[in-house]
């Protein structure tokens, strides 16, 4: 994935924050090479790297045991904790470049071991994981007592195949307890490329534990797309805060093609467009608009850390089902403070 952005904030957030100090960037947003498989028919095993900003790092690095009887599956290693659908849908298939500010709230893999299964030919689904606190690697080496344990339950009211209908609805809840007293939420404005996070809790200090509560849903019929998220932060410092993040959206194929679901743990999964672009007259690839509202608010009692939503509008270009070219617009307005706007750009394969 390669991104590039061109930025802009207005006068009042360059009196409160300081002048931009780039209005353009661009970024290898992710570049991961990974190696998964089967072996004897239940073992399955994934390793992925991700090679940006000159260093590496591991994403998914489990293995797996499948059909165990009653629990399903079970993972250990460096992988997703089961929370929030965007974040459980692959960046390779999400509708906009940046998920929203949720993402901000905990950090998506951490180093654990995690039970999922389904049940009623699919249609009800749960996940339960216990993992450590740790880097972006999934190492920590004075995690002392810290630990996290997240669950999920979702299920499938709607899937009926034919008529390409499906509702999903879930909910999810982890509660953190912190291998240090400290808990920060900083959250740019949904465009990785920005060097400024407008809300910004600050580190909050003496914290107890974490609770984070979500719910989702997603609707899709025909080529239309309905998807929303919640999420509520409790955190038990000195004083008790409680923060929360939602966002809203909706996006339609403009060729005809429908949104395919994976599964629950997994999300949603990669477009393939009814006629590939080959620059010969066989086909347009696919179009997608889109449009995402999201807020936050991080102000709490004696704690400011802002207000803020976004607008952001999103056009993409499949080109077949391993290539894809993306564009966001977004507006964001910081409440009591000012206004910014953000253009980005993508070119993502990935086969």
């Amino acid at each position: 994935m390669v991104d590039h952005g061109f930025f802009s904030q207005d006068d009042d957030l360059d009196a409160l924050y300081g002048p931009l100090l780039a209005s353009s960037g661009t970024e290898f947003r992710r570049g991961r090479m990974y190696i998964s498989g089967n072996l004897y028919s239940n073992i399955e095993f994934k390793l992925q790297a991700e090679f940006v900003g000159g260093t590496i790092s591991l994403k998914d690095a489990y293995l797996g045991i499948r059909d165990i009887p009653l629990l399903g599956t079970l993972r250990v290693g460096h992988l997703k904790e089961p929370l929030r659908l965007s974040g459980l849908t692959s960046s390779n298939n999400n509708t906009f470049m940046e998920r929203s500010f949720m993402m901000a709230f905990s950090q998506t893999r951490n180093n654990g071991a995690l039970i999922f299964n389904d049940f009623v030919n699919k249609r009800i689904s749960y996940q339960l994981g216990y993992f450590r606190n740790g880097d972006a690697n999934g190492n920590n080496f004075a995690v002392n007592d810290g630990y996290v344990v997240t669950g999920r339950v979702s299920g499938l009211p709607i899937h009926e195949q034919e008529s390409k209908q499906l509702l999903h609805l879930g909910f999810g809840y982890s509660y953190r307890k912190p291998s240090t007293s400290d808990y920060r939420i900083a959250a740019r404005p949904e465009a990785h490329l920005s060097t400024r996070k407008y809300v910004n809790t600050g580190l909050i200090e003496a914290v107890d534990q974490v609770q984070l509560t979500t719910v989702e849903a997603a609707y899709v019929r025909g080529s239309l797309t309905v998807q929303g998220e919640y999420m509520l932060a409790d955190i038990n410092a000195r004083m008790n805060y409680a923060f929360h993040t939602y966002y809203g959206q909706v996006s339609y194929f403009l060729t005809g093609e429908h949104r395919p679901y994976k599964s629950s743990y997994g999300g949603f999964n990669r477009l393939k467009p009814k006629r590939n672009f080959s620059g010969k007259g066989t086909g347009p690839g696919a179009f997608e608009v889109a449009l995402r509202y999201s807020y936050a608010n991080l102000n709490d009692q004696d704690l400011i850390g802002g207000e803020q939503d976004d607008v952001t509008l999103g056009l993409n270009w499949y080109l077949n089902p391993a290539t894809r070219i993306m564009f966001n617009h977004i507006w964001t307005d910081v409440k009591q403070a000012g206004k910014a706007t953000v253009f980005q750009l993508r070119f993502q394969i990935d086969f």
